[in-house]
């Protein structure tokens, strides 16, 4: 018996933020929410989204992945598929606050590196 031969998905375009300056953990909740849906959806999603990170962050991340695509080969890019978008925790920025008795506190300021992937 012939095997059927199933269409697989390539990897169209990627890209990536570095040094971000948002924590890991609030980019992740963005990023979770559009992770498996289209470009057009992912759009949607991100204008509507009131996160620190969704609009002026991933959007333009999302818009730098979806023009790094070959338009001969993808003209429709709403159509592409975000396979992947993960957010890697960046370098920790340390910060001293003075509080009682000549005691010192850290405020560790995050910073995170996000990735996009879109798939055909």
């Amino acid at each position: 018996m012939a095997k059927k031969r199933t269409k697989t998905k390539q990897q169209v375009s990627e890209a990536s933020a570095l040094f971000v300056r948002v924590p890991p953990r609030k980019a992740r909740y963005v990023a979770d929410l559009i992770r498996g849906k289209t470009v057009a959806q992912a759009f949607q999603i991100l204008r509507f989204t009131m996160r620190p990170s969704s609009v002026p962050i991933i959007e333009r991340l999302l818009k730098s992945a979806v023009s790094n695509v070959d338009k001969k080969e993808h003209p429709d890019t709403d159509s592409l598929i975000i396979s992947r978008i993960y957010v890697d925790g960046g370098p920790v920025l340390k910060r001293y606050q003075p509080r009682a008795m000549g005691r010192a506190c850290t405020i560790r300021k995050r910073s995170s590196h996000i990735s996009i992937t879109l798939m055909a």
